[in-house]
């Protein structure tokens, strides 16, 4: 059901644009004109030339209509362009259908219009056009008009040929259209996964900088709040003893100070933790990763592979520090009791090796992991999951230079690693 619904709000995004189906029937057009008076005036095949040629004149037509009554940035609704293929479809078989049908060397052509449906339409509206173009198909098969050929020669299709013909065009219409929808869904997948992406990564951006925004909101306070705080001085000199206003004035006195305590404190964090906040050693970003996660009944141990003396540390990261969250979330919710998160470096290389003790990745979502919209694990009861999330986590991590590993040992285990240049900014000075 979660499929289903996932394929028909990707479809409804996917619109034709108008002017793009014009310009494919004028090609169409000219391609139809072209072969009809290369078949009738240099062939001089005896061809409905009337006939063909009010069919190929009545596409055209309907092309300057559409160019007259409608914008060029015009998007046509599912309706509407199903509606215009269907006619593009009727129009093509017509003329197939008194040129020869199934034997005219252009039959093939009608898989086009289900093609284009299939790329820019809903799954429904081109199942039902895939359907009339079966039924072009074999109307064809039975046309009692000969194939134009050379005078006197009547050219005859075994009828054998003809099922082949049928059978073929039928199944090169369901393949591409088939095929042609797959990729035309996994790009809109794809791009909506990386919008996505791109949204978490400015959220992450912007919690990083609040502390600069809190620091400033505090220099800017800073005057009023110090002309508050001498005004209630010398109001509690003056009316400190007073029956009335004396309780009030130490209240403001006291509350304007400790309002300069808070400012004092986000003012002190700039200026004293600015460096701290904007740069990393390697065990405090694992540490900042860990944090969230320790309170949902999930041992979470670390195991340092190396001396903290001689770790990296590097610029803060949102990407880094949203991509290990997502990993290490996810170990948390598919594990039974722990997940051990490994921390290696070496001169050369930092590794961070996140493992679970719970079932593990299924063989066939381990080939696939990492792709938007895959959903499912071993363990089908559990929060979370392994689509959108990962996809963007996988995403962050390899523009930060990582490479990723998945694998089951038995738990699932997920190896990130950078080269030591990338997470250490000595080494990238």
């Amino acid at each position: 059901m979660a499929t289903m619904t996932l394929d028909n709000e990707l479809n409804s995004n996917r619109s034709l644009r108008l002017q793009t189906l014009v310009r494919l029937r004028w090609l169409a057009v000219g391609g139809q004109a072209v072969a009809v008076i290369v078949t009738a005036l240099w062939l001089q095949f005896p061809l409905p030339l009337v006939s063909c040629s009010l069919l190929i004149a009545s596409l055209a037509l309907l092309n300057v209509f559409l160019t007259i009554r409608f914008p060029p940035t015009h998007r046509l609704t599912a309706a509407a362009a199903f509606v215009l293929l269907g006619l593009d479809l009727a129009q093509l078989t017509a003329l197939l259908f008194i040129t020869g049908g199934l034997a005219n060397p252009f039959a093939p052509l009608l898989c086009v219009p289900v093609i284009i449906s299939s790329a820019s339409q809903p799954k429904p509206h081109s199942i039902v056009l895939a359907g009339f173009a079966v039924i072009g198909v074999t109307a064809l098969a039975f046309s009692p008009f000969p194939l134009p050929w050379y005078p006197g020669t009547v050219l005859l299709m075994p009828r054998v040929l003809t099922a082949g013909i049928w059978f073929a065009i039928v199944s090169m219409t369901a393949f591409a259209a088939f095929y042609t929808y797959r990729v035309s869904l996994e790009a809109s997948e794809l791009s909506e996964a990386l919008t996505a992406t791109e949204l978490v990564l400015q959220r992450e951006k912007h919690l990083s900088q609040l502390d600069g925004l809190a620091a400033a909101a505090a220099h800017e306070l800073g005057t009023p709040l110090a002309t508050i705080t001498v005004v209630a001085k010398e109001m509690e000199r003056e009316l400190g003893d007073d029956p009335r206003f004396g309780e009030d004035v130490h209240l403001l006195r006291s509350q304007s100070e400790r309002c300069r305590d808070i400012l004092k404190r986000l003012t002190t964090l700039s200026s004293e933790s600015e460096e701290h906040m904007r740069l990393l050693p390697l065990s405090s970003l694992i540490e900042e990763v860990m944090a969230p996660h320790r309170e949902f009944g999930i041992q979470i141990r670390l195991v340092e592979k190396g001396d903290r003396a001689g770790e990296p540390v590097g610029n803060r990261n949102a990407g880094i520090l949203y991509g290990l969250g997502n990993l290490l979330e996810n170990a948390v919710d598919y594990a039974r009791e722990a997940v051990t998160v490994t921390v290696e470096h070496t001169a050369e290389r930092v590794k961070v090796t996140i493992e679970d003790d719970g079932d593990g990745f299924s063989p066939d979502i381990l080939a696939r992991i990492g792709e938007p919209y895959v959903t499912r694990r071993q363990k089908e009861d559990s929060a979370g999951g392994l689509g959108l999330g990962l996809f963007i986590a996988k995403t962050l991590l390899e523009r930060s230079g990582a490479r990723l590993r998945f694998e089951n040992s038995p738990g699932a285990r997920v190896s990130v690693e950078w080269p030591r240049a990338l997470m250490d900014t000595k080494l990238a000075k």
